[in-house]
């Protein structure tokens, strides 16, 4: 087997570069890395990514489906003045779940970008832990 070492840049669909940068940037509060014609480089407080303009059609999920997502963390206390904050730019939750249980804990909300990729904001209490062999 390869023996990996950490995620390097995970690829988001875009398919308007300039809208997608200005979501990222203005809504999500994402810093902007540089920028070619087709890739915009993006950090996520220690984790990179890239909006990528996409030839295909975009739709990860059917729906208000969220299987197919992006998680940022956000603070307990920004968890609440997010929500706030993207109602009054028009972004609608929808879905919110308060997960007492299971993989990742905490309190979560739903929404799409302008290309209707999913992306979760979690007030994250507890992340995953490794399944051990008893």
């Amino acid at each position: 087997m390869l023996k990996t070492e950490a995620v390097v840049h995970f690829t988001i669909p875009v398919k308007d570069l300039d809208r997608s940068e200005a979501f990222y940037t203005q809504v999500l509060g994402l810093e902007k890395l540089r920028r070619t014609n087709h890739m915009v480089f993006m950090n996520a407080h220690g984790a990179s990514f890239v909006l990528t303009y996409s030839e295909k059609p975009i739709d990860p999920n059917v729906g208000d489906k969220h299987e197919i997502h992006t998680a940022f963390k956000v603070s307990p206390q920004e968890y609440d003045r997010a929500k706030a904050f993207l109602a009054g730019k028009g972004i609608r939750i929808f879905k919110e779940e308060d997960r007492r249980a299971g993989t990742f804990q905490g309190r979560s909300a739903y929404f799409h970008d302008p290309d209707r990729n999913v992306i979760e904001i979690i007030d994250l209490q507890r992340g995953p832990v490794a399944e051990r062999d008893d």
